[in-house]
């Protein structure tokens, strides 16, 4: 798996000029999923992404988790993560995984983000067409790859 987490003072996802989801501090995530991908990957993404500590304690320093700030979480699918570009000028999709298990894992995963952490996550719609806006707060953003944990 694979997922791009962006911080955010703001974010949110409308599909068909709808708004369907939108969270205020916390993170956006970006998430994409390959054939291979097990419960392993969920888990350890779960655990990364509620521990990782980058917001700012008292003293300025990235120091405190979604967690303790009690942020929410936008997370949103997305099978371009996986795009190869080494040949030509139109990019594959082929190491993206399958609609099916792939839809099956993002819910899996969002699942376990609400289970394990108590928090707010808010998500996209798997496989439409959605216009995401956000506040990038720092900006920071962090890649996780599970095939590099």
């Amino acid at each position: 798996m694979k997922v791009v987490l962006q911080r955010v003072k703001h974010a949110q996802v409308s599909v068909d000029q709808k708004m369907i989801g939108a969270i205020n501090k916390g993170f956006l995530l970006f998430v994409g999923v390959a054939d291979e991908d097990t419960q392993e990957d969920i888990d350890y993404l779960v655990k990364k992404i509620s521990q990782l500590r980058i917001f700012e304690d008292d003293n300025g320093r990235m120091n405190l988790s979604i967690q303790d700030i009690k942020g929410s979480l936008l997370s949103i699918s997305q099978f371009t993560l996986f795009a190869d570009t080494k040949k030509g000028n139109r990019p594959s999709f082929t190491k993206a995984g399958h609609p099916d298990f792939a839809s099956k894992m993002y819910d899996l995963f969002n699942q376990q983000l609400v289970e394990k952490t108590g928090l707010i996550v808010e998500t996209g719609e798997f496989a439409a067409e959605m216009q995401v806006s956000l506040i990038n707060d720092g900006p920071v953003t962090i890649m996780f790859d599970t095939t590099q944990k």
